[in-house]
């Protein structure tokens, strides 16, 4: 692993020096032009000023004469200051100095010389077969300030090569310096880098990688883990199914784009795992775990494991309903033998009328409860579990009534029977509890069911013997009781859990000694 990274390393240096060197080398160019064109100026100038170049000038003599002197003071300027050349031209464009001196005596036929005979001072750039060369162009003026000539300047510009070559030295040393403390911090690096990785090659940590993600996706229970910023890292097949999810490559997304509903990013929140919790989402229900994702102690995620329970708690909820229509059942049987025994008697004694006016009077009575069931309250299931509270009510000595107003025509979509079978189940078994308790010679349980086209609300009072604010605070915690027997202080817990899950609503009103009233609704 060290040996690729010290090659990446030094493929990375050359990479980086070839980029800057570009950029340099233009700097440097850029610089060198402005620099030689900044000397040619100067020395044009200076030489346009020279007495004795205005004096050849202003005389009378042949070209070829003026040329003799002013091409030797020409010279010792050019060599002095290392420029490629200085051209005097008279007002007739005649050479009267060349480093080539062939050309001195002969007329001068380019054109961009031609504003210097105007009075123009200026550089420009020309390329020709020894390269580019730089020219500065100044004019020669008496003392009259009359134009009697031009000054022209010259520097070839220096090639890439020859910029390379001049700074050499340099270019080897950072170069040396580059590679040994690049070399050097690839080793610091990749140990580091390996330290971190637990000395894994990224062929294994690959490999690690696509085993965990196969992992996961074997696995039975639904995973899904986030980071802090409730980015997906996790998100098994599981999951998917359980879900609904139909998406792939969920991992690097939002959570909430994912699942709106969804309640992992609480434990970042709140930094406290959460077990054993049954949620609803995506109208499954779910029996999840959410704890938080810590490395050396600091909270760098959260992880879900949740499995799918909606067809375990139907079936565990249907169970329930069978047990109380049996305990109904049992009930009714109970009372039927009463009654057969009552009709026995009064047949033994021969009294037959007052045997038959009691028949017809249960059969009135069940004949109205059955007759107002089937008409008010159409699921029934629900039908049959209030019948069977009104028979358990009269085995232990309390009167149960159901509001004559009531009507339960559909559930709700989001509510399913069983759901509403725990809730009217609970609130009654818990009035009769209450009921029991107190001392009083009428007891008493109202049932109101209530339906409109925006909610569906359940109301059960009784005459209990009521709650002090302490308790009513606390009824609603998982496990808390005031009886003594087993088993309870789930009931109303599973209501508020399913109240919640619904975004329903449940008040409280009781007073000690006089009886207690729980409303519950549900918004269609």
């Amino acid at each position: 692993m060290n040996g690729k990274i010290m090659s990446l390393t030094f493929f990375i240096i050359v990479f980086s020096f070839l980029v800057a060197g570009i950029f340099v080398i233009g700097n440097i160019l850029s610089t060198k032009e402005k620099e030689l064109g900044n000397q040619a100026m100067l020395i044009a100038r200076t030489v346009a000023k020279l007495p004795e170049i205005q004096h050849e000038l202003l005389s009378d003599k042949k070209p070829q004469e003026q040329a003799k002197t002013i091409n030797e003071t020409i010279e010792g300027i050019r060599i002095i200051n290392k420029a490629d050349y200085i051209v005097v031209l008279n007002m007739d464009h005649i050479r009267l100095s060349h480093p080539v001196k062939d050309l001195i005596g002969k007329k001068s036929k380019t054109n961009d010389e031609n504003a210097a005979f105007t009075e123009h001072y200026y550089l420009s750039k020309a390329k020709g077969e020894v390269g580019t060369t730089i020219r500065a162009f100044v004019p020669i003026m008496d003392a009259k300030h009359k134009q009697i000539g031009v000054v022209i300047v010259g520097y070839n510009l220096p090639s890439i090569f020859e910029i390379l070559y001049g700074i050499r030295k340099e270019i080897l040393v950072a170069t040396l310096l580059s590679l040994l403390f690049g070399a050097w911090g690839a080793w610091i690096l990749g140990r580091n880098m390996k330290k971190q990785m637990f000395d894994l090659e990224p062929h294994e940590i690959a490999k690690m990688y696509t085993e965990r993600t196969e992992t996961f996706n074997a696995m039975h229970e639904g995973i899904i883990t986030i980071d802090n910023e409730f980015t997906v890292t996790i998100f098994n097949t599981k999951a998917k199914q359980i879900l609904g999810v139909t998406e792939d490559n969920l991992v690097g997304k939002k959570i909430y784009d994912i699942l709106p509903d969804t309640r992992l990013p609480e434990i970042l929140d709140y930094n406290i795992p959460i077990y054993n919790k049954e949620l609803l989402i995506n109208q499954h229900t779910i029996m999840s775990n959410r704890v938080p994702i810590e490395v050396d102690g600091k909270t760098v995620g959260a992880i879900a494991i949740f499995q799918d329970r909606t067809e375990v708690k139907k079936l565990a909820e249907e169970l329930t309903g069978v047990k109380e229509f049996v305990q109904a059942l049992r009930i009714q049987n109970h009372e039927h033998k009463n009654k057969i025994h009552t009709i026995a008697g009064l047949l033994q004694l021969g009294h037959y009328q007052q045997a038959l006016n009691y028949i017809e009077e249960v059969k009135d009575k069940q004949e109205e409860i059955a007759n107002f069931l089937n008409d008010r309250i159409k699921n029934q299931n629900i039908s049959g579990l209030l019948l069977s509270k009104i028979n358990h009510g009269k085995e232990l000595g309390i009167s149960v009534e159901i509001d004559m107003n009531s009507q339960l025509t559909y559930l709700p979509e989001q509510l399913d029977f069983n759901d509403f079978v725990v809730i009217i189940g609970n609130l009654i078994e818990n009035a009769f509890d209450a009921l029991q308790l107190a001392k009083k010679d009428e007891k008493k349980v109202m049932i109101s069911i209530d339906q409109d086209d925006e909610t569906l609300s359940v109301l059960v009072e009784d005459n209990g013997v009521g709650m002090s604010q302490e308790v009513i605070e606390r009824i609603f915690d998982n496990g808390y009781t005031t009886k003594r027997n087993e088993n309870h202080g789930i009931g109303l817990y599973l209501i508020q859990d399913i109240v919640k899950k619904f975004d329903g609503t449940i008040d409280v009103t009781s007073t000690p000694g006089e009886g207690t009233s729980i409303y519950v609704t549900f918004y269609v």
